[in-house]
């Protein structure tokens, strides 16, 4: 099963946003997740919804970031997006009325709700200035760093 990036996408062009004074147009967005404009302005839509950017049309326009990176958490970017399952494991559930089977998901409905809360506690407690922080201090330490993030510049 193919795992499900677009939080960290997500996250990757709000990092790109925080770096810039102005609007981002989502073509240059889509260049930084290598995508396209369209799939940008569907994520950047449901962010929009849930106040964390704005968007300018016209010249000169394009997205901003609305929210206050301190207090603006990864979990609630993920909220944002529709909270899209954190795990990429499930039951099997060809036989329901075999035993087994039964007994075999409610041993691993607890271990995957468990891991799933730890996930979000943890998600929660990332800001996006801790992340903001993180990649700035990558810049500073490397040298090359600055050629890397020009993408959506």
């Amino acid at each position: 099963m193919k795992s499900n990036s677009q939080l960290s996408g997500v996250l990757h062009v709000l990092m790109h946003m925080a770096l810039r004074d102005g609007p981002t147009t989502s073509e240059a967005l889509a260049k930084a997740m290598q995508t396209h404009p369209v799939v940008v302005r569907r994520l950047m839509g449901g962010l929009r919804q849930a106040g964390f950017v704005a968007s300018a049309k016209g010249h000169g326009g394009g997205w901003v970031l609305t929210c206050p990176l301190a207090t603006t958490t990864v979990g609630d970017i993920h909220q944002a997006l529709g909270a899209p399952n954190l795990l990429a494991v499930g039951h099997r559930d060809q036989n329901p009325e075999c035993v087994i089977e039964q007994a075999v998901n409610t041993a691993l409905d607890a271990a995957y709700r468990d891991a799933e809360r730890l996930v979000l506690e943890r998600l929660h407690a990332i800001s996006l200035a801790e992340l903001h922080q993180i990649f700035q201090q990558r810049m500073a330490t490397d040298p090359c760093a600055r050629k890397h993030t020009d993408h959506a510049h």
